[in-house]
């Protein structure tokens, strides 16, 4: 038997995901048939997470966090889809040293990071996210984004 705030929760989750997913759709430019630009001077959020991995190798959480958080700024700026999956997964490598329990901006950048890459039209980062979700135990979104990643292959081979 389904309880009702069990129920309440899964409805309410799914409106989540679909109701951000109609608001990306809605605010999204149409797709170009190039790929995004990099931004000048290439990778600019690749030096803040390097930073990340040095203060995590010397278990200085607080300079891991600093340097996240400019990492997470270049990211949004670069509006690629790369860019905020590496930013996710650094994240999750700061909760698990800290002992955090889940990681929601984590999962919050790789849902962006999964509208980014469907716009780009890049199958590889709709499938990257999708192996991110799966990791996380959201098989739901997982599936969803093969499904997504699905359509990219039908669209290119049409």
């Amino acid at each position: 038997m389904v309880k009702r705030r069990t129920l309440g929760a899964a409805v309410g989750g799914f409106a989540l995901v679909l109701t951000t997913a109609l608001m990306s759709v809605a605010v999204t430019p149409p797709r170009s048939s190039s790929p995004p630009l990099m931004p000048q001077g290439g990778a600019r959020w690749t030096p803040h997470l390097e930073a990340v991995d040095a203060a995590l190798d010397a278990n200085d959480l607080r300079a891991a966090h600093k340097a996240w958080q400019a990492a997470h700024g270049a990211a949004l700026a670069s509006r690629r889809w790369e860019a905020l999956v590496e930013t996710a997964d650094a994240h999750l490598r700061i909760a698990q040293i800290a002992g955090l329990p889940g990681a929601p901006k984590a999962r919050d950048l790789y849902l962006s990071a999964l509208f980014r890459a469907r716009d780009a039209g890049s199958r590889e980062g709709v499938l990257r996210v999708a192996a991110a979700f799966e990791a996380l135990g959201d098989r739901e979104v997982a599936s969803q984004a093969r499904r997504i990643a699905r359509r990219l292959s039908v669209e290119r081979a049409g």
